[in-house]
C-alpha cells in the first residue's frame, strides 16, 4: 500500500481551516519549551494547545493578516499594516484567560517583554508557524517560510520572529535570520530567542 501524499505547497488559509489549522499547531508545538511553560499538564496540552491556535486563528490573524497552510504546517505572518489590527480584543483576551488559567498573568508579562525587542522599522513578522512531526523533513515549514518571506522581500522590508526551541535556530539562519537577542522570560521561563532578516535584493537590482 502506497503512502498517500501530503502536499506542501502553500495556500491561503480561511476561517473553514480552523480545526485543521489547530489540532496541526497542537501537534507541531507540543515539545516547545514555551508552550510547556504555558501549559504545564501533560493530560491536557494537547487539546488546550489546539484551543489556544484555534482561538488565535479564528478571533485574531485569519481576520487581519496573511495565513498560509500546507497539508501538514501553517504560518501566520503580520504584514506592517496589519500591526495594530492584529493586537487581541477584549473577547479574545478574555478566552486566553479562560484557557491559561493561572498561567495566564505569565502569558501577559511574555508578551510584553516579546514586544519590547521587536523592531520599531515597517517589518513582517512571523507570529506563528509549526509543521506536524509526522511529516518532518517533508520541507512543509520550509515552503510556508519561503512564501512569506518572498512577501517581504517584494516590499524591501525585513522579517522578524522569535523562536524559544533552540533547535530551530539553525532552521531559521538557513534562510538568513540572525538572532538580534535573547530574552529571558520571567519568573525561570524558557529563553527566547529574537531574529531578524534583512530583505533579499531580486539579481541585478
Amino acid at each position: 500500500m502506497t503512502r498517500m501524499s501530503i502536499t506542501n505547497t502553500p495556500t491561503a488559509a480561511t476561517i473553514d481551516d480552523a480545526p485543521l489549522i489547530g489540532s496541526t499547531l497542537a501537534r507541531a508545538f507540543d515539545d516547545d519549551p514555551m508552550m510547556r511553560w504555558f501549559f504545564t499538564d501533560d493530560a491536557s496540552r494537547a487539546t488546550n494547545l489546539g484551543r489556544y491556535f484555534t482561538t488565535l486563528f479564528t478571533r485574531q490573524y485569519v481576520r487581519h493578516c496573511v495565513c498560509e497552510r500546507t497539508g501538514a504546517a501553517a504560518a501566520f505572518w503580520v504584514p506592517p499594516e496589519a500591526r495594530a489590527k492584529a493586537v487581541p480584543d477584549a473577547e479574545t483576551i478574555a478566552e486566553l484567560v479562560e484557557l491559561l488559567g493561572d498561567r495566564a498573568p505569565l502569558f501577559r508579562d511574555t508578551v510584553e517583554a516579546a514586544a519590547e525587542h521587536a523592531p520599531q522599522e515597517p517589518h513582517w513578522y512571523l507570529a506563528v508557524i509549526g509543521a506536524d512531526p509526522a511529516a518532518q523533513g517533508q520541507g512543509h515549514g520550509a515552503a510556508l517560510l519561503r512564501s512569506g518571506l518572498a512577501k517581504a522581500d517584494a516590499e524591501g522590508l525585513p522579517a522578524y520572529l522569535e523562536s524559544s526551541k533552540p533547535d530551530n535556530l539553525p532552521f531559521y539562519e538557513h534562510f538568513g535570520f540572525t538572532v538580534r537577542a535573547e530574552l529571558h522570560l520571567p519568573e525561570g521561563g524558557p529563553v527566547l530567542w529574537a531574529m531578524r532578516r534583512d530583505p533579499c535584493r531580486p539579481a541585478g537590482a
